[in-house]
């Protein structure tokens, strides 16, 4: 549901990104480009620039990029359509009315209709906080140490004992019953209408934009469940959504807080460590850590320092390494949480224990070894064996060898022999293969076991920078098009994100002049799929072409690219004259000489 394509190239024609980020970021003029300190994470030196003839701007410290709409979306917390309306405010322009289909209209008005029923039932639980009836509500905030402005920061609100309070409430809004069933914050049955939460503490959970997407609820008394949310409505997934990610994506911060409870965040939060999320009264999932990847590459785990908040974090750790995250584990000890750590310790402790946070694969070497008793020869082996199966889940050999090292060190266990051990362990394809009566050679055992999900990902990752880098190398130099071309072209990117914004770019150079700023309008979104098309106009390029090694690297970039679009087909083929077909142009790579002065 975006605006036309044209009025979206007006309003970010007629914004200027020098004169837009000069309002927020104070820039100085280093060669073609402004620099400045990046206002997306903490730095000392600058290393965010912005170029005025890619109308972009690229911070070389975290990476943050793209065009005067999407700056106004990440600095000032906007939605694409509120960055839209400022951005055309603010040149004078005139936006004409989305259009939608029947559907689409239908659709956003029934999410506008339960953003504002939630908004109004959030105004209504702050407000019953603050009256006579709300009073046990407050005591018990007040008592946990919130402040009236963490209070109001947050909107924390009370649920009346009264079982039908905010239904009557509502109703008197004209909201009909059909439509609060659906937004589930009543229950509407043959025997009787009842509100969701009542004689609750009330934690309005925010989206990204901190519109209210849903609630969680903690009791008052002894009643069951002690913690209560929203149902999945149209609005609120509790595998899409993190509280207190509204804050914590504005932090400056390198790295996020991952903690269990909304107290955690909110007592987080107000000690100045604005970087904490929490998972919504539900186990953290592949999809948290997926959320969490777009706004950060390193997680720092607050989680409980009992028994259930140690498997927590052992659950979570894996997840996090698949989303590509650095995890690192906070030792909470004596305190249960966060919260009780900020008011027994204080902030300043928890930031020194923060900065020494315990590697998670170390941290999970730690939990292995109190399971079995180092003074007993046998389970002191058997430790050793686990720690030497778990050091083979790094596939590269670097790596692996890295932590071995730190294993090694940190346990006391001799280098040599933990190496060995490692060895052997992968030779036989692991611990569980020790009682086969043949070892398998280390040729055989390459061959029976796949191919790690780990190296997998790694020769993934290859191709995309790979196709990062020939999309910039294209963008920098328009000569280039004709260098590759009949060679590459857009159906040669594999990813559909990428292949898309390789369209885009071939298109543009069709038509006369590749302008990424205007490309990437096409990609704007709420979901963030935006970043990814702005770094692949943004990759590191060192040195000009005119450098060898250079030179080099465009025609292996290139030949890399078209390798991996080969394969692909050949995966797909549908018949054997097309197969052998793509096998001959494969063969052929190796004779394929590419040079970037060509044409």
């Amino acid at each position: 549901m975006f605006y036309p394509e044209e009025v979206l190239e007006e309003v970010r024609t007629r914004s200027d990104i020098v004169d837009i980020i000069s309002g927020y970021v104070r820039l100085q003029k280093k060669g073609s480009n402004l620099f400045g300190l990046c206002p997306f994470h903490h730095e000392k030196s600058p290393s965010f620039s912005v170029s005025p003839s890619k109308q972009m701007y690229y911070c070389f410290g975290c990476g943050a990029s793209g065009n005067v709409i999407t700056f106004v979306m990440e600095y000032e917390n906007y939605s694409f359509q509120e960055a839209v309306q400022l951005l055309a405010e603010r040149s004078g322009i005139q936006l004409p009315k989305m259009e939608y289909s029947k559907e689409q209209r239908a659709m956003a008005d029934r999410r506008a209709a339960l953003l504002a029923a939630n908004k109004l039932a959030a105004n209504y639980f702050y407000y019953q906080l603050k009256q006579p009836q709300g009073k046990a509500g407050y005591a018990y905030l007040t008592g946990r140490g919130l402040t009236d402005e963490t209070i109001r920061r947050f909107g924390l609100g009370y649920a009346n004992k009264v079982r039908d309070d905010l239904y009557r409430y509502l109703r008197s809004k004209g909201y009909e019953d059909a439509f609060l069933k659906d937004s589930g914050l009543v229950t509407i049955e043959e025997r009787g209408t009842r509100d969701k939460f009542y004689n609750r503490v009330m934690f309005p959970i925010m989206d990204v934009n901190s519109r209210v997407v849903g609630f969680g609820g903690r009791v008052l008394g002894d009643g069951e469940p002690k913690y209560l949310n929203s149902p999945e409505t149209a609005l609120f997934d509790k595998s899409r959504n993190l509280y207190g990610l509204n804050y914590a994506r504005t932090s400056r911060e390198r790295h996020m807080f991952l903690c269990e409870g909304y107290m955690d965040v909110i007592a987080m939060q107000q000690a100045g460590f604005t970087n904490a999320v929490a998972s919504l009264g539900t186990a953290f999932t592949e999809r948290h850590a997926i959320l969490l990847k777009r706004y950060t590459d390193q997680v720092i785990l607050t989680f409980d320092s009992d028994g259930a908040g140690v498997k927590a974090a052992l659950r979570a750790i894996p997840m996090l390494r698949e989303a590509g995250l650095s995890a690192r584990v906070l030792d909470m000890r004596p305190c249960k949480d966060p919260d009780e750590f900020m008011k027994t310790l204080g902030p300043e402790e928890f930031k020194k224990r923060a900065e020494h946070a315990r590697n998670s694969f170390l941290f999970e070497i730690d939990v292995l070894k109190s399971g079995y008793d180092m003074g007993d020869p046998e389970q002191k082996t058997e430790f050793y064996n686990r720690a030497a199966e778990k050091l083979l889940e790094f596939s590269e050999a670097l790596e692996r060898d890295n932590y071995i090292q730190a294993v090694s060190r940190e346990y006391m266990i001799p280098y040599d022999d933990l190496r060995a051990l490692v060895n052997r362990l992968g030779l036989r394809g692991g611990p569980a293969a020790s009682s086969r009566p043949q070892r398998l050679s280390q040729e055989e055992a390459r061959e029976a076991r796949p191919a790690p999900a780990a190296k997998r990902r790694e020769k993934e990752e290859g191709i995309r920078s790979s196709e990062r880098l020939l999309l910039t190398w294209l963008i920098e130099e328009p000569r280039l098009f004709d260098v590759i071309h009949g060679i590459i072209g857009p159906e040669d990117f594999v990813k559909p994100l990428y292949r898309a914004a390789a369209e885009a770019v071939f298109e543009a150079r069709e038509a006369g002049e590749v302008k990424p700023a205007a490309i990437l309008n096409r990609f704007i979104d709420d979901e963030g799929s935006y970043k990814e098309v702005a770094a692949l106009f943004n990759a590191s390029l060192d040195e000009s072409l005119t450098n060898e090694e250079q030179k080099k690297a465009f025609s292996e970039t290139v030949r890399r690219v078209k390798k991996n679009s080969l394969e692909h087909q050949i995966r797909r083929a549908k018949g054997i004259d097309e197969l052998q077909r793509l096998i001959k142009e494969q063969a052929g790579l190796a004779n394929l000489h590419i040079s970037p002065e060509r044409g």
